[in-house]
This record gives structure tokens, sequence and C-alpha cells, in this order.
């Protein structure tokens, strides 16, 4: 066998003919392993996709709906993940629904191994969910109702789990982001954290010399193409083509490196490219209108980011809608969903962080620095840091007042302080983050931005001429049988098709593979020959990447000088309009009255809440100041809240320090000042131990910085302050004989006095589900600056 064949290898000969024999030997049982490989793939893929409902999931699932059978049928359905041997889902925990891209392939790629997506969310103990589609699509679906249909799901997840503390939380991977935070805009009351990998939101954005992808709308000419694609397909959009621009983005990979990566290692490789394949290979399908909606508003429309968008029931997509936090997670190594289109959108949506925090928006994002698209979903290490942090610390981010913040995971070393806060081998921390930090990140040029605008032109002039002169001719001629067979002889289809069992000249292979087995014969790693073979891959590698920059310089240089140029603009009808050729999407002044008000009812309630509100205070006050969140702190007070009996559920936590943030965002200064109102009732000894609650709590983590520790130093005054006016209140109320006692030191009090006990569990219970040391860093930071400018 192969893995018996690796302890035979020669050793290396000095003999130049020996060692030709001896490569030649191993080329050629390489090359007939690689053959038999092959041959499996074909077998592989005629057996998945003759599958009702084909996926790549690694763990067993059940239907709970079928988006076939809804008002407005889908082609999507939704499972419920079984959870394997050993682990059980715990009711309380909210549960997860994963959603994959209908961008060419099939789906499950994001539980395509245990260790991932799914995998995490179900080892953590959550309920698991996932959104399945078939590859045809049903006959008159929509965008819109896909949309639909995934409100439909979470409605039933929602009911399904009616213990769980809190809604549930969406993992969306690249094309299912965009569509997740379409569906999450219109029914944003059904959304807990939304996790977006990988996903394009922003289709403009990009970094020059770098993400050519973009330009091809404007090399192309528009979207006439998809239309005309359409109908040499009888009205279906064959996903293949799809897959076939992301292979041409590497062509070293796809002409050489992946395959030769195989042949060069068909020993050891072959089960992980077949599991691959499994899912590379299974292209599905398209509705017409699906993919023309998509191409028109969102690749080359670019409407999406900028509120332009409005369904066809009149209700305009805004992502500012969303109220849940919003995860953004991509990589600088993603040449399909660069930085800048995952994160435009938030410059395009947003002038400042007053609007952020004025429409309640919490946006986490995290930048990695080289994995490639495929790896955000797939790469088991990914799994185990990345989506394994977000999962574990998912509550943690559901309570984060309103702002922008970077995610940062560190690795657990011997000195990290109170390691054992933290799950697994990292920290995770938020940074607060500004707007300008985004855009540093996004890099937008006006400039370019014309460009694309009268790319987004002349494709619908383009699209017009097609429909009205081209496209009556073009679905005259062609027929469902013309349609089927273009659609298996696809370039990308057609080797799945012809490389198999089916073939007759290929079918005898499967008896030479097996006898090349039992005599398999590797050659040494040092003979010249293997050598020259790697030097030879490399040259070819190397100049695919030559010829592959030369390509993308060039198509670049092509857009920028024709796109750039005046004249095609003023007739894309550029040249009338003045001003930007993207505005930033208007704030109605339903908005501007609801925020009016809003303000107004919670300047009425400044002194309102008592200890448990002045507690959360104290913790947004400080965390602002110190200027990172943590983990760690929000670890101990969940383990706090593990022995409360009075805990907050975590909506109303979310609810108290939301408002709360919301009130030194708006008067930070007052909402301080009105502390000593809020500490006024309450007994000194609730009071001390709160204050030495809200202290481990925020000290839990690194030292605090010399801003936080004056911060918590002024918190420490307030609330000593208070004590000391509550032992007074007390010893005039208690009795002659009592008083004595009362003169106690009231740390020991504290101890004994079961209200005080109860007090501190409440403080804790309000923070069990975020308010971590950083629970609001940016609100507490614009309180600390309106304190000193007040002061």
């Amino acid at each position: 066998m192969a893995g018996s064949g690796n302890d035979r290898v020669p050793a290396p000969s000095f003999n130049p003919w020996t060692a030709a024999y001896e490569y030649a030997v191993d080329a050629w049982q390489r090359g007939v392993l690689y053959a038999d490989v092959m041959r499996q793939r074909g077998n592989q893929y005629h057996e998945h996709m003759a599958k009702r409902a084909p996926n790549v999931l690694s763990m067993e699932f059940e239907l709970v709906l079928d988006g076939r059978c809804l008002p407005r049928p889908v082609n999507y359905g939704l499972l419920r993940i079984k959870p394997p041997a050993g682990v059980e889902t715990d009711p309380i925990k909210r549960p997860f629904l994963v959603v994959d891209p209908r961008a060419g392939h099939g789906p499950g790629i994001g539980g395509f191994k245990p260790e991932s997506e799914i995998g995490v969310a179900v080892r953590a103990g959550h309920p698991c969910y996932f959104a399945t589609f078939l590859p045809q699509p049903m006959p008159t679906q929509t965008v819109e109702d896909v949309m639909m249909a995934e409100a439909r799901f979470l409605e039933e997840i929602i009911a399904l789990h009616p213990n769980a503390e809190g809604k549930p939380v969406v993992v969306a991977n690249c094309q299912a982001g965009w569509q997740i935070m379409m569906t999450a805009a219109v029914r944003p009351e059904l959304f807990g954290p939304i996790i977006v990998a990988g996903a394009p939101l922003s289709y403009w954005a990009g970094w020059r010399g770098m993400n050519p992808m973009r330009y091809a709308g404007g090399l192309l000419g528009g979207s006439w193409l998809t239309a005309m694609t359409s109908d040499l397909g009888d009205g279906k959009f064959d996903g293949a083509w799809l897959v076939q621009n992301f292979e041409n983005l590497n062509p070293a990979n796809t002409l050489w490196s992946k395959q030769y990566n195989l042949y060069s290692k068909v020993d050891t490789e072959s089960a992980r490219y077949l599991s691959f394949e499994k899912w590379w290979g299974g292209h599905v399908f398209l509705n017409g209108p699906e993919i023309q909606y998509i191409v028109d508003n969102l690749f080359v429309g670019n409407r999406l980011a900028t509120a332009g968008l409005v369904t066809s029931d009149g209700i305009r997509i805004d992502l500012r809608n969303i109220r849940s936090p919003i995860v953004v997670f991509c990589s600088k190594g993603d040449n399909i969903t660069p930085p800048p289109q995952a994160l435009g959108w938030i410059p395009d949506l947003y002038q400042d962080e007053a609007e952020v925090l004025a429409h309640g928006q919490t946006i986490v994002y995290a930048v990695h620095e080289s994995i490639g698209h495929l790896g955000i979903f797939v790469s088991g290490s990914v799994a185990r840091k990345e989506h394994q942090e977000f999962t574990s610390n998912i509550d943690m981010i559901d309570v984060l007042p309103p702002g922008i913040y970077q995610a940062e995971i560190a690795d657990k070393t011997p000195d990290t302080q109170n390691a054992d806060l933290a799950y697994g081998n990292y920290v995770l921390s938020f940074e607060q983050r500004s707007l300008d930090d985004v855009r540093a990140i996004v890099d937008r040029k006006e400039e370019d931005d014309r460009r694309f605008a009268a790319v987004a032109r002349i494709s619908d002039i383009n699209l017009g001429m097609y429909r009205s002169f081209v496209q009556p001719w073009v679905r005259a001629m062609v027929t469902p049988q013309s349609a089927e067979w273009a659609q298996r002889l696809h370039p990308l289809r057609l080797p799945y098709e012809l490389i198999s069992d089916r073939n007759p000249v290929i079918a005898p292979i499967a008896q030479v593979a097996e006898q090349v087995r039992e005599h398999r014969q590797p050659v040494s790693p040092s003979n010249p020959f293997l050598l020259a073979q790697e030097m030879f891959s490399n040259l070819i590698e190397t100049s695919l990447n030559i010829w592959q920059e030369l390509r993308d310089s060039a198509d670049e240089r092509t857009f920028m000088g024709v796109y750039g140029s005046p004249l095609v603009q003023d007739m894309a009808g550029l040249g009338a309009r003045s001003g930007p050729p993207r505005k930033h999407p208007g704030v109605s002044p339903e908005h501007h009255r609801f925020m009016e008000e809003r303000a107004a009812e919670l300047r009425s309630l400044l002194q309102e809440g008592g200890l448990r509100v002045a507690a959360i205070r104290m913790l947004l006050y400080v965390s602002g100041a110190e200027g990172g969140l943590d983990e760690r702190s929000f670890a101990l007070i969940r383990k706090m809240r593990a022995e409360s009996d009075n805990a907050l559920t975590l909506q109303e936590f979310k609810d108290v320090t939301r408002d709360q943030a919301l009130m030194m965002t708006l008067d930070s200064a007052a909402a301080i000042q009105a502390m000593p109102r809020l500490l006024e009732d309450s007994p000194s000894a609730a009071i001390r131990e709160t204050l030495d609650t809200m202290k481990r709590v925020l000290e839990a983590a690194e030292p605090l910085s010399e801003a936080a520790r004056e911060s918590l130093g002024e918190m420490e005054r307030i609330f000593e302050s208070a004590e000391r006016r509550a032992q007074k209140r007390e010893q005039a109320l208690a009795p002659a004989p009592a008083r004595t006692a009362a003169r106690r030191p009231a740390r020991a009090a504290a101890s004994k006095t079961p209200q005080a006990a109860v007090t501190a569990k409440a403080v804790t219970a309000a923070s069990p589900s975020g308010a971590k040391r950083g629970a609001a860093k940016a609100p507490a930071r614009a309180a600390r600056k309106s304190t000193k400018a007040a002061s």
C-alpha cells in the first residue's frame, strides 16, 4: 500500500543512470495514481450530483422546514444539525444559523469539516441550524423570495427555542453575507449578532494594483453578458461561470499548482483533494432574474452600500436599520472579497461616529493578515481561533454599546493575567475604532467612484440595447436540449463528466492503480531528477504569476483609462452632475424626530435606576477611558452571574447597557453628576460590595492604563462618599443599643449583610451578559471627554 511504500524509500544514488531509473519509475507510478484520483473525482461527481439534495456537511442533520412549501417557494431548506456523540446542546444558549453562499457552488462549506463554523458552535453547546439549497432554483424564485424564506427560517428557530437567551446568531459566508444583511435590514427583530465572513458589501471598493476582479463589469461592458448567458441557459444561469471567474483570478493555481500538488504528493494528498473537489465541482444554478438582480444592483450598481435598493413592495433596504451587532471578518489575503469591499459600506453609510451611535449600531471587524477567501470558511486553524473566539464570546458581543470596534485575538501566554478567565488558547479583546480608521483600510478614491458610476450607467444602456435587439433572437434559437448540452460541455464541468468509470477508456485505470499501490517505489527526496522537477514546477508557477500580474495591470490601466475619460463620463451622463458620484444616504425627518424624542426620554431617566444603573455607568466610564474591552472581565461577570439568584436576562441587560451608553453619549457630565442620586437610597454595605465587585471586574484583565486608573479613582470617590452618607443615615435611624455595632468597619458589615449581598448580586446580574470591562468603550470615552469639558 501507499503507506508501506514510504518505508521502502531507497537511499539516494550517486549513479545518474540509477537515479534516472528510480525517478522514472516513481514518476510513472505517480502519473498512474494521479489519473486514478481523477477517475475517482469523476465518479464522486456523478454520485454527488445524482442526490436530490447534495451537500458536503460533515455532520448528520434533519430537515426542519422546506422552502419549496412556502407561499413564495424557493429551493432553500432549513436543517437542524445533530450533535455528534458525546456533545449536548444547552437549551438556554442561543441557536446558531449558518448560511452558505449560493455563488456557483453547492452548500456545506460552513460545515465541511468537524473543525468548522458549525462544528465550533455545536461543540460550544449551541443548537445549530444550516440553510441548505438545491442545485436547481424554483421557476419563479427571486432574491426577495430568498430573503423572505430566510426570515421564515429564523421565525421557526426562535419558536423552537423559547428559552434561549437571545435571538439566533447568524453566520453568513461570502454571497450569503449580503443576502442576510438585506434580510436583517427588512426584519431586524429576528436577528441576534450577525457574523459576515468574506462577504462583499461595497462592490466598487478595493485597492489599486491588488483587486482586479472589480474591473470585470466595466471591461465586459456591463451586465448584458449576464443576460445573454441566462438566455443561452434557457432562463437559468449556470453557476459554473461564477466559479470560472474565481478560477481566472489565480491562473497559476488553476492551471498548475493545485494539480501539481496532487501529483507530487499523490500518496498522501488524494483524500484531501477529493473531499474539496466534491464541493468545488458541485455547481448549482440561479434563475436569470436572480443573477440579473445581483449583478445590476450589487456588482455593477453598488446600491446596497448606500441604501439605494427598494423591494417590490416599496421597503427601502437600509443597513442602518439593523439593530443587532454586526461582526465583519475579512482578510488581506482574500482576492475575492478584500477588506475594502467587506468594510466599505461603513463609511458609505455613515459620515461620522455620531451617526453610528444615533442609529444604535454596533460594528465589530477583524482583519486577518494572510488567509485566502476559502480559508475563511474552510481552514481549521481559522475555526479553532477566530470562529471559536467569536462563538464563545457571542453574548459579550451582543451587549456591546453602539460604536465601531476592532477585534484583536492574542495568544495566551504564561504571563497572561487571569488566564483562566479566557476560554481556549487565546484572549479576545475589542478596541474602539473611529470612522477614520475604517476609511484608512477602505482607501476610497472619488475619481474611481466616478469611473464605476460611469460603468453602471453604460451597463444600463448596453443591457437595454441587448434586450431590444439581440435577446429576442437568442431566446428564439435556444431550446431546453441545447441549454442542457451547453451546461454539460462547460469547460469546468467537462473533465468531471469525461474522466470517470462511465468512460470505457478510463475505467481500466483502477486496476493498474491498484497494482501500482502494491508495488509502490517512491523516489528519494534527494534524487536530482526530483529536485529538477520541483525547479521546473516553480518556473511554471512563477511564469504564470508574472503573466497574471501583467494581465491584471493591463486590465486596471485599461479600465482607468477608458472610464476615466471625460468624454466617456459625459456620454454616461455624469458630466451634468456636480458633487461626488455617491452621496451618503440622507437621514429621514422621521429618524431625526425619533432621536430627539429618544434623547428627551433618556435625559428624563438620568436620575433613575438605583445602584444597578450606577454600577453599569461606572463600568462604562472606566472602560471607556481604558480604550479596550477584554473577554476576561466579561468572564468574571458571567461567573458571578452564575452565583446570582436574580440575574437579568440577556436582553434586559442589553437594553439597560445601551440606554446608559446613549445617556453618557448625550450628556456624560450630567450622567456622572447624577450618580450620587442613584446611590442615595442604597445601604452602605451594598454600595461597598458593589464598588469592590466592579473593581474586580475592571481589573480582571491587564493593568489599567493611567487614564482608566484616574477614572476609577473618580468613581471610587463617588461611591465612598455615598457609602459614608449611607452609614450616617443608618446610624441616625438605628436604635441606640445598635449604634455601637453600626460603627464597625464597613467591610465587615458588608460581609454580613444579606441585603448587601443581594444588591451586589443584582449588579452582577446586570452585567452577566456583557457589561464587561469595556462594554461601552466608545460611549465611555465620549463620556470622559464630555466630563472634562464640563469641568
